[in-house]
């Protein structure tokens, strides 16, 4: 739910924490001084409860069995009864940082010891970590206990019988603890529950009716259970439901059968205080709603927040049933339905609304002006559709009474054209987010935003225009400022000082140079700032660094013509940011404070020197991904590596750096993609390296590296998608350990000095059999805090493409092999045929001989395919013209003969891609084909090495024949006994036939 039902469910948790606590602390209170202790049993509980638990943060250090801590009335998160010293209330709950992360978390088991403290009525145990141990049983023995909280403890196991014994209870909260089976019936029993929230677990099986003897209960949560299931028809429908009068909020959500019965939905609207309704993901759709008469329609006056988002409602007959479903409605959400059409004027007539989200649909055309008289507005959402009005027409429905309290509008994601209009009139609005539609045209000069404005957002549309700082007159509560992807231009004046100070600030695209935007040094306390190819070309002033706080997220300047030095900030990031300065001209040292980032990209700049940065003794245990690439960096490699321990993606390339690899980068254990291609580094490649077995991609072509191609390639790193040893000095023959690479993608071996044969385990490369996802590589990587987000990278190939290098972005559908430029011998093998989700195949400049394999046309991804410069003999198989995607051939230079088979691929080709094969001809070459003495491709059943019938079926048969018969026939010629019995036979044979045929020819005369 939304702002209203967020609020609500606050304002009834803390009334009923209130209560409770008025309750409790009637006579309970913190003891002070002397005036009250503990039992000892109760002291003695407590203390074995605190070592069964972990507590890493010394959250209980207060409590001990020190003569200063004996009182456990004054121990952190306790609270005694002022008349008898027994313990009433312990609250241990987690708390958060600023955040929003949970931090000082217990974790461990729940000792029993806490059957001592029969007096408790209060626990609270919530956002905890208690590691998939189960809710204790015992918990159902504490008789006084009236409030249990154990919310995002991280329990296991189901829901004991047991708390249906506590009579007493009130309030009870299990949810998103990761508990399973069946709601048991037994909690039914709890004749005094105000609240009870099971929701976002994994409970399965029906719903027991027995929940509806909770006459008492304001809030039923049950929701994002995905395998509950409602009672049918037969067993009551739903009945139990309306016993429960005092229902103020209900979640269904993602029950699984709600849409099975009208039933539940009349019960719901026959509960005469609920307030709040969620259903959302139940299957609903219009079907649901068709046979209910109007009566049936109307719910409660009291309804006031509607969750319908997520189901399968289309038709507009969904807006009528609301417009009489209550008077009172203030929220509603249908966001992630399939409505098609017109927003329809009856949702103006809804009056009372606040909050209204349609997003996610495929609604079209614009606002209707029934909206001018919805006066009480307060946020519309409309994202994600297909609305293509123009949007002063849009902001001008709703510019009557509304304009005055609109205060979040979104219409992102859809086809509205236009451009921007005064915003001013809207007097309360602080989100505006128009992302991602078509808006074009210049914004007018005279326009201003709204005075309370917090988030701008026109990102990714077709604006144009000067946006100057009269637009932003009497602007102070900017918060969010995004206008990337516009053909915006900004013109402030030097001396402007805006009257608000940015958090975050995305003006990607936008013209901002030539000079550094001096403006900027205001804005001291931003998280996020994108000034990427904004036209800047010039230093970058001192200032500009002193702007970096601990708190950045996000700082992207790349794609500029930025040049200088970058001091060395002694800022230390908290955050894990992610940093860009790729793309420009900074020189000299690599700043060592960059070591706190989580992502660092300095590729394509001039900076020399990189041991500063490397090997700081700060911490760089957050830096998940380093490009250095397309640098000055020369020399050796400093071997300070040990430090990076989060590091997964590495990029090097393109510098000039020289040595051998240092064997400390084998310690970097989480490393995916190590790219070093381009430099000058020599010897054997470091066995260091093996140790890196989460590698999916290994690229260190083009140096200087020798010696042979190890076989710990194969045996260590079987994570390998992408090989890259290209134009090195490797020698020796290739490792049959490579085809333990099962998952192999990319192999190039080109332009090394490797011989012997290609290896025939081909088919051990199943990655390129199959056909593959088109997602990327996602990984975590560890932030400072503890917690673990989610790395995203794509992968970059280099490839000989039609005779020239090209780099390949998002490569990891490409699936090629290139061992070009080499000195390998032997024949092509046939297992080549099975990799059929080949795209691109290189095996020229080599000494290959044989025939090309009939088997290559089953490759019918192949897009690229040189077998040039080899002592390749016989004709070009016919089944070469059936790989429609082909688009670069070349097979000269070879010995090949016969006939060019006729094709629309084949003849589509240079004739270059033929020539330097003497007894070939036939088009596209000039040489034409003589029938009569032109060797031809064997007509008629033709040999094919993965076929059963071949020149060996043939030979095999007719030695079997010619053994056969004269075993038999020779035995008989040369020996005469023989030769009179097996005559005697036939003989015998022959009168026996005759006998049978007279007497059958006898019979049928009779």
């Amino acid at each position: 739910m939304k702002i209203l039902n967020a609020v609500s469910l606050k304002l009834l948790q803390v009334i009923l924490v209130f209560e409770l606590h008025l309750f409790v602390l009637n006579d309970t209170l913190r003891a002070t001084g002397a005036a009250v202790r503990c039992p000892e049993r109760e002291r003695q509980a407590l203390l074995q409860f605190k070592d069964g638990l972990v507590d890493n943060n010394g959250r209980l250090s207060s409590w001990g069995s020190e003569e200063e801590k004996r009182n456990c009335c004054q121990w952190e998160g306790v609270q005694c009864s002022n008349r008898t010293g027994h313990v009433e209330i312990l609250d241990l709950r987690g708390e958060f940082g600023d955040a929003g992360e949970q931090q000082f978390i217990l974790q461990g088991n729940i000792s029993a010891s806490l059957l001592e403290l029969q007096d408790l009525k209060y626990l609270n145990l919530s956002y905890n970590d208690f590691g998939d141990n189960h809710v204790p049983d015992f918990f159902g023995s504490l008789k006084n206990l009236r409030f249990l909280d154990l919310r995002s403890c991280y329990f296991g196991g189901q829901i004991p019988n047991q708390l249906g014994n506590l009579s007493n209870l009130q309030y009870l909260n299990l949810e998103k603890i990761g508990l399973g089976g069946e709601i048991p019936y037994q909690l039914g029993n709890l004749s005094q529950l105000l609240y009870l929230d099971l929701g976002e677990n994994m409970l399965e099986g029906t719903i027991p009716y027995q929940l509806g003897n909770l006459s008492k209960l304001q809030k039923l949560d049950l929701g994002f259970n995905t395998a509950l299931t409602l009672e049918d028809k037969d067993q009551g429908g739903g009945q139990w439901l309306s016993s429960l009068t005092s229902l103020t909020r209900l979640d269904l959500s993602k029950v699984i059968n709600l849409n099975h019965s009208h039933n539940w939905l009349q019960m719901i609207g026959k509960l005469p205080n609920i307030r709040e309704v969620s259903l959302t993901g139940c299957s609903l759709s219009d079907d649901n709603i068709i046979p209910l008469t109007p009566s049936k329609w109307k719910f409660s006056d009291s309804l006031a927040s509607f969750d319908l988002s997520d189901n399968g409602f289309t038709s507009s007959i969904i807006f009528q049933w609301l417009s009489n479903v209550s008077s009172n409605l203030v929220e509603l959400d249908l966001s992630n339905n399939r409505l098609q059409g017109l927003i329809p004027n009856e949702l103006g007539k809804m009056t009372s609304l606040e909050y209204l989200d349609l997003s996610e649909n495929t609604l079209h055309g614009g606002i209707p002006e029934s909206f001018r008289d919805v006066c009480s507005l307060q946020s519309l959402t409309l994202k994600y559709n297909l609305l293509n009005e123009e949007l002063p027409k849009i902001l001008g429905n709703l510019s009557g009474c509304a304009r005055h309290t609109l205060q979040n509008l979104d219409l992102s994601w859809n086809q509205i054209t236009g451009t921007l209009s005064d915003l001013s009139i809207f007097t309360s609005l602080e989100t505006l987010i128009l992302t991602e539609n078509s808006l074009n045209g210049s914004i007018p000069e005279g326009i201003r935003f709204s005075s309370q404005l917090v988030t701008l957002s026109i990102h990714s549309n077709s604006l144009k225009g000067v946006i100057t700082e009269s637009h932003f007159a009497n602007v102070s509560n900017l918060k969010t400022l995004d206008l990337s992807y516009n053909s915006l231009t900004l013109k402030f004046g030097k001396n402007w000082i805006p009257s608000f100070q940015l958090d975050q600030i995305f003006l990607r695209s936008c013209t901002l140079g030539p000079d550094f935007p001096n403006w900027l040094h205001t804005q001291n306390n931003f998280s996020v700032l994108d000034i990427s190819d904004a036209g800047i070309s010039d230093t970058v002033p001192q200032w500009f660094w002193g702007l970096l706080t601990p708190n950045l997220l996000w700082l992207n300047v790349s794609y500029n013509s930025l040049w200088g030095t970058i001091p060395n900030s002694p800022v230390r990031f908290s955050g894990s940011p992610d940093v860009s300065l790729a793309s420009n001209q900074f020189e000299g040292l690599i700043p060592s404070f960059l070591r706190s980032a989580s992502v660092v990209d300095l590729s394509a700049n001039k900076f020399s020197e990189s041991s500063a940065f490397l090997c700081d003794n700060s911490s760089a245990d957050v830096l998940a991904s380093l490009d250095i690439s397309s640098n000055q960096l020369s020399g050796k490699l400093p071997d300070c590596w040990s430090g990076f321990t989060s590091l997964i993606y590495l990029d090097l390339s393109n510098n000039n750096l020289s040595g051998k690899i240092p064997s400390s980068i084998g310690s970097l254990l989480a490393l995916q993609v190590l790219i070093m291609r381009n430099n000058r580094f020599i010897g054997e490649l470091s066995s260091s390296l093996k140790t890196c077995a989460s590698l999916k991609m290994l690229d260190v072509g083009e140096n200087k590296l020798s010696g042979p191609i190890p076989s710990w390639i194969g045996d260590e790193l079987q994570q390998l998608q992408m090989l890259s040893l290209r134009n090195n000095r490797f020698s020796g023959s290739l490792p049959l350990h490579l085809c333990y690479l099962t998952s192999l993608q990319l192999l190039d071996l080109s332009l090394n000095n490797l011989s012997g044969q290609i290896f025939r385990c081909l088919k051990n490369f199943t990655a390129m059999i199959q056909e593959s996802s088109s997602t990327n590589l996602v990984s975590p990587s560890i932030s400072s805090n503890g917690s673990t987000p989610f790395y995203q990278y794509d992968i970059n190939a280099l490839l000989m493409w039609k005779g020239a290098p090209q780099m390949f972005k998002h490569s990891k559908l490409l699936k090629s092999i290139d061992l070009s430029s080499n000195q390998i011998s032997g024949v092509i093998p046939k297992e080549i045929g099975g990799l059929v989700e080949l795209i691109s195949l290189n095996l020229s400049r080599n000494s290959l001989s044989g025939r090309i394999p009939l088997g290559i046309g089953r490759l019918m991804s192949l897009e690229f395919l040189d077998l040039s410069r080899n002592n390749l003999s016989g004709s070009i198989p016919s089944s070469l013209a059936l790989i429609d995607r082909l688009t670069m051939l070349d097979l000269s230079y070879n010995h090949l003969s016969g006939k060019i088979p006729i094709s629309t691929q084949l003849q589509s080709f240079n004739g270059s891609s033929y020539e330097g094969n003497l007894d070939l001809c036939g088009k596209p070459l000039d040489k034409s084909c003589h029938e009569e003495n032109t060797p031809q491709e064997p007509t008629g059943v033709q040999e094919d090495e993965d076929s059963f019938i071949s020149k060996g079926f043939y030979w095999s048969l007719a030695i079997g024949f010619i053994i056969g018969f004269w075993g038999i026939f020779g035995s008989i010629l040369f020996n005469r006994s023989w030769r009179h019995a097996y005559f005697r036979f036939l003989s015998n044979v022959t009168d026996w036939i005759y006998v049978k045929a007279a007497l059958r020819i006898a019979k049928s005369k009779r």
